[in-house]
């Protein structure tokens, strides 16, 4: 009689900010494991920097055989927090959601888009409103100003520009 597999993906849960600590821990296990990343642009020191971060912040994907996996270890591995749960049940993820996932090829997040209303704020100014244009290198990006009933583009530091929320 041939033994049925039973593997599935659960959803681990991971401490604050150590969502690569826990990946790294469990795949030493011999664990496998899934921790999807994006590609999203952030200010940093003043410059537009492209950052690998996870996908879903604090969890990652851990697939496990209910007959033949330890699961005790994994609550006492570093990063780790939790297996998430139902009642008192770990929660099988739907195979059809990890290879969405798997296939996923996400397009970098832009900090800023054509278009966007921002504000311009320096220390001592009101914050004027302005629209996006595109970015001038890495430290600067070029905006639509309106003065004086008259469209003008200026190029800003780009640590005095908030992109302003969507408004309908």
């Amino acid at each position: 009689m041939q033994a049925v597999e039973e593997k599935r993906w659960y959803l681990v849960q991971c401490k604050p900010r150590q969502d690569l600590r826990a990946l790294a821990n469990l795949r030493q296990q011999h664990y496998e494991c899934l921790l999807p990343m994006r590609q999203v642009e952030r200010i940093s020191q003043g410059t537009l920097q492209l950052r690998s971060e996870p996908l879903f912040p604090g969890y990652l994907f851990i697939e496990l055989d209910t007959l033949q996996d330890n699961w005790m270890p994994i609550r006492s591995t570093r990063g780790v927090s939790q297996i998430v749960r139902f009642d008192s049940q770990p929660l099988p993820v739907p195979s059809t959601v990890i290879e969405g996932v798997r296939s996923h090829t996400a397009a970098v997040t832009r900090l800023f888009q054509s278009g966007d209303r921002v504000r311009i704020s320096t220390s001592g100014s009101f914050g004027v409103e302005a629209i996006f244009e595109a970015k001038d290198g890495t430290e600067r990006v070029i905006l639509l100003l309106n003065l004086l009933q008259r469209e003008s583009r200026v190029s800003v530091p780009v640590v005095h520009v908030q992109r302003l929320a969507h408004q309908s």
